[in-house]
């Protein structure tokens, strides 16, 4: 076996040398030296440059932010109330008007009202990807609130004003894009104006809901939420208690913790979570699940919920936010206030508030719960129906928000957010926020007003983030990413979610988006706490397929960026600390090389594609790389590569590689015969955006990236040494390949190392594509006992000859697999269409005893980013809009007409007549997706590597009756492994066949993560005190049962199908806001 395996890798060497050009493409280049400068990518004052870039990009923001927040606290504080104003005495653009024009159901077509909205024509921005009208303002106002309350048209009446502010904010900075005032009444008045995008549903968009108000809002929290599950809350109520904890969960970040607990005469948690954890996307799941098996029971016992939040929220020994403490008790009423609970936990220095919740329509006193919100510095809210749980589970923010106010210029600190989808379609983007506070007094020498009026916030998309960052010079495998306090990548080239839930942010950590390990997380942390360092480190990656991982060493450098929560690292193998920079000042020679790049010039000098790169501005782009190279050919007719208007090194590079290239075919190829050694095509790609594939006719089938930092096969050539195979991707639920033309081929490429002086860099990679039908026959001669000359002399077991791969493939099984798994070439006919296929779907039985003996590692890792078809819906979801059915009997029953269940029961179908889908949809279903639509889950990934075995290797099977026995050995500088092996004598061996394709999962479980959790720091400002906060305003409603004529009333406009004009929903924090 050593001995074909020696002819194996002298074939291959052969082939390599004489058709790959490494040794004559190294020449070519020290031949062309004068026309190439070296350069030198310095991480430090490249990782400190554009951290520089970004800080300075950011300030420019912050700056505007600034100008934004004064502005509308002073346009507030000069604004006089009006009791009496009318929606006529209002102008502004509705962003939703002509939707709902649209729209004959929609509220104002239904009530006929005057409509004061602004009509105005809007242009295509492509920085905005949107019409815009940059002369006004747009208002988006929450389906549930309704716009022609005294409030609300007050509220428009002072932002109006700020129309003027954002315009002079993009004169001084043209870059600004989204600039919005999110109003604590939820009112959101954006600049420039575009029509809002309505979504097919229900739009329940609320921008007091949306991550960067509720960072921005409030200091962060530890939250304990207890849900009172005694036998009085069966039913409607207790349904109303699962979906408002769901919504309650929704204003919460990643800043915050969080525990949820139920109780009646005994508390537990609802999940496997025993302390407070972040409150991440995945752990808000897992509480929203947990939730709706909640089942009502026994007696209420409020001591036992409010001593196990109490203990929670003392427990010491675990990460929280360290911030604002809060329990928010969810019950249906009851008279025991507590006191003793409170007066040993909480009082008299009052750290955590206590926000109680009568939810459902009952008869019982509240006064207790009040005062436990009155006494505990909270807040007391009603929720009788389904209709009052958003508004309701989101005003505790006001309160949280008064330190913040009474601290006055001290809170005024803008906070970056974390990723997320933009509302309006600019894709992702950070926003810059700032809070606004209301300046007003109640009166002369009176307390100053505690109340927060929203906040200011300005986007930042990532692209333009992105462009500040070195594109080209770092290399196929460089790059920059950046991290927040919580480890989620701002940037990273592996930040790529395949579908983003609107209301939730986009958070990928750091040591997800890469393969962990402890220098991983180790760089984490310190550039989590500002740190500057720099690291070289042995790590594994995975193949931009996503098939292969490899061995690699990389320089990691980092830096965090000023005036910001974020730090930026920069990623760089040893090869890319060079970098070629093109000097083409002979304009003649430029002529010379463009040429090369003309269709014209590709029957003798091999098709070439070049990488879709933003060459100059006016460059129209194009997938279709023929269009592309048609488009490119076109504009540079008209500008020359050192034009203003374009990327000179880029196109320099470009050019320059086009004239190498064609030396290569001149020189190598064109002279030779490639079907002397099978050979499809031969081919070479370049840092600088070259791919030529020699002959013109193998193009037809060329399926590589045309950019080649984006092809797996130079990515992985620059990172290992020596040749690396590539088969044919083969899923294995498609069917098997057709061997027809002889079409089908196998890539073999390598690296050019090229070193001039003491500075090494590899500018190329350059390959061989084999016919794999006559490399399977060739394998089979070459691992055999015979010259090419002899002829095949078949062993058994009476002869006194070795068997060999060709004469005896009926009993012996002979294939080349590469570093991944995958079958590259089998002696046996019937396997041919099944190269490129993971050898486990193969021979499962012989895949798994090369796993078992150390020749293969297996690798498993998740992806967070993925996209999966939509689930059917079932009985559990985020957010049920589940709804009591009353029996015939109660329908009979006289005094169930009058009762609690028959008034909420109303209060939904009314609901349900104006707002259909709050019976049928999620929130995040109703919030603009069609019901096609992809949503985000979790995928398991598995791939394998060589493992530790190195040397020629035998071992049996063992299989009972059916043992085999197989040798396999690697073969030098190659990634493919020679296995010999015995065919299977039976199929009576069960194995586990190993799997390597993409497999749906939850994750990681994540009761085990919380138990160790990774690091992370909070915001570095905390506001959750103050000593002249006024505590009075705690909440005063009223539980009333309505009278007969209201319900008769009620019942009459349902049977007529004619819902009621809605109603402002005022209590005593939206009254507030008058002052």
């Amino acid at each position: 076996m050593q001995h074909w395996a020696r002819r194996l890798e002298q074939e291959i060497d052969g082939v390599m040398r004489i058709f790959g050009g490494v040794q004559q493409l190294r020449e070519i280049y020290k031949d062309n030296r004068n026309l190439f400068e070296v350069q030198e990518n310095e991480p430090q004052k490249l990782v400190e440059k554009v951290a520089g870039d970004i800080e300075s990009l950011l300030d420019r923001k912050v700056q505007a932010l600034k100008r934004l927040a004064d502005a509308a606290e002073n346009f507030q504080k000069a604004h006089h109330w009006q009791d009496n104003i009318k929606e006529e005495d209002i102008m502004y653009y509705d962003a939703k008007a002509d939707a709902e024009l649209d729209d004959p159901e929609s509220e104002d077509v239904e009530r006929g009202s005057k409509t004061s909205t602004l009509r105005l024509d809007f242009m295509e921005d492509p920085n905005f990807k949107n019409k815009v009208n940059y002369s006004y303002t747009a208002v988006q106002i929450p389906t549930d609130i309704y716009k022609g309350s005294t409030i609300i048209l007050n509220e428009l009446n002072w932002t109006e004003a700020l129309e003027n502010v954002f315009i002079e904010n993009r004169r001084q900075d043209p870059t600004l894009l989204w600039q919005v005032f999110g109003s604590a009444t939820g009112v959101t008045r954006y600049y420039p104006a575009t029509p809002w995008r309505a979504p097919k549903k229900i739009d329940l968009y609320d921008v007091r809901r949306r991550p960067w108000y509720i960072q921005g809002a409030s200091s962060p929290k530890d939250m304990v939420i207890i849900v009172d599950v005694s036998g009085s809350v069966s039913g409607l109520t207790l349904k109303l208690m699962k979906t408002s904890v769901c919504e309650m969960l929704d204003t919460l970040s990643d800043d915050d913790y969080v525990n949820v607990a139920s109780f009646n005469e005994k508390a537990q948690p609802v999940s496997c979570f025993t302390h407070l954890v972040q409150a991440n996307v995945r752990n808000k799941k897992v509480f929203k699940e947990a939730v709706q098996g909640m089942v009502a029971k026994g007696t209420t016992g409020y001591k036992a919920g409010f001593e196990y939040a109490f203990d929670q929220l003392q427990n010491s020994n675990i990460t929280r936010a360290n911030c604002n403490k809060m329990i928010m008790m969810f019950t249906d009423g009851g008279e025991d206030r507590v006191q003793d609970v409170f007066e040993k936990y909480n009082w008299p220095n009052r750290t955590v508030r206590v926000f109680t919740f009568s939810v459902g329509q009952h008869n019982y006193d509240v006064t207790p719960l009040q005062w436990m919100a009155c006494t505990n510095k909270g807040y007391y809210f009603e929720i009788p129906s389904i209709g009052a749980i958003r508004i309701n589970t989101q005003e505790y923010l006001d309160v949280l928000g008064r330190p913040m106010v009474l601290a006055g210029k001290d809170a005024k600190q803008v906070q970056w957010t974390n990723v997320y989808e933009d509302a309006l379609g600019l894709g992702l983007v950070v926003t810059g926020t700032l809070p606004v506070f209301n300046l007003t007094q109640d009166g002369p020498g009176e307390k100053k007003n505690q109340l927060i009026l929203g906040v200011m916030g300005i986007d930042v998309a990532l692209n333009d983030i992105k462009r500040l960052t070195p594109n080209y010079t770092l290399g196929a495998n460089g790059y920059v990413f950046a991290i927040d306090l919580n480890g989620y990548v701002l940037l990273h080239p592996n930040l790529k979610p395949q579908t983003t839930n609107f209301r939730e942010p986009v958070t990928l950590d750091f040591l997800d988006a890469e393969l962990e390990d402890e220098n991983k997380e180790e760089i984490r942390r310190s550039m989590i706490d500002g740190n500057k360092g720099h690291k070289q480190i042995r790590t594994l990656v995975k193949s931009l397929d996503e098939r292969y991982i490899d061995e690699v060493i990389r320089n990691y450098t980092w830096v965090p960026i000023r005036s910001t929560n974020y730090s930026l690292g920069l990623v760089l193998p040893p090869y890319s600390t060079f970098y070629l920079q093109a000097n083409l000042s002979d304009q003649i020679l430029q002529v010379k090389y463009f040429e090369f790049l003309l269709p014209s010039s590709f029957e003798s000098e091999g098709h070439v594609f070049i990488a879709p790169r933003e060459y100059c501005k006016d460059l129209n782009a194009s997938d279709n790389n023929t269009e592309f190279l048609k488009n490119f050919i076109e504009l540079m007719e008209k500008v020359t590569p050192d034009s203003k208007q374009c990327n000179n090194f880029l196109l320099h590079n470009l050019i320059l590689d086009t004239g190498i290239t064609q030396q290569l075919v001149e020189r190598v190829w064109r002279d030779q015969d490639l079907n002397t050694y099978s050979l499809l095509a031969v081919f070479a790609a370049t840092d600088g955006g070259i791919t030529r594939v020699f002959p013109n006719k193998a193009a037809e089938d060329w399926t590589e990236n045309p950019e080649p930092f984006n092809a797996s096969f130079y990515r992985r050539s620059l990172d290992n040494h020596g040749y690396v195979f590539k088969p044919p991707h083969q899923d294995s639920l498609l069917r098997p390949l057709e061997l027809e033309n002889d079409t089908v081929g196998v890539l073999v490429s390598t690296a050019v190392e090229l070193s001039l002086g003491r500075r090494t860099l590899r500018p190329a990679v350059v390959g061989v594509k084999l016919d794999l039908e006559a490399w399977a026959e060739k394998f089979k001669v070459l691992a055999s006992n015979r010259t090419h000359q002899d002829q095949p002399q078949k062993c058994g077991p009476s002869s006194h000859c070795e068997m060999d791969c060709e004469v005896n493939n009926e009993d012996l099984l002979c294939v080349l697999i590469d570093d991944g798994g995958f079958l590259v070439l089998s002696n046996q006919n019937h396997q041919w269409d099944q190269v490129g296929r993971f050898f486990s779907e193969v021979d499962a039985n012989l895949m798994l005893a090369l796993y078992n003996n150390s020749f293969y590692t297996r690798k498993e890792s998740y992806d967070y980013q993925a996209a999966c078809a939509p689930q059917p819906s079932g009985n559990l979801g985020a957010a049920p809009r589940g709804v009591f059915v009353p029996t015939i009997a109660d329908f009979l029953n006289l005094a169930w007409w009058t009762s609690a269940a028959a008034w909420s029961l109303f209060q939904q179908l009314l609901y349900g007549l104006i707002y259909h889908s709050w019976f049928q949809a999620d929130p995040a279903e109703a919030e603009g997706s069609p019901e096609t639509r992809e949503s985000s889950c979790v995928m398991k990934q598995t791939q394998y590597y060589f493992g530790s075995a190195n040397a020629s290797y035998n071992a049996i099977i063992d299989c009972g009756n059916c043992s085999r026995l197989f040798h396999a050995q690697r073969l030098t500088n190659t990634n493919l492994l020679f296995v010999v092996a015995e065919k299977p004598l039976c199929s009576q061996c069960e194995v586990s066949r190993l799997l390597q394709k993409e497999t749906h999962s939850d994750g990681l479980e994540q009761c085990e993560l919380v138990q160790r959790p990774r690091y992370r720091r909070g915001p570095h400002i905390c506001f959750d005190y103050n000593a002249t906060e006024d505590t009075s305003d705690c909440g005063r409603g009223a539980s009333f049962p309505p009278s007969l004529g209201v319900v008769v009333s009620l019942q009459l406009l349902l049977l007529l199908g004619l819902p009621p004009r809605p109603q402002p929903q005022v209590h005593s924090l939206a009254a507030s806001r008058r002052l």
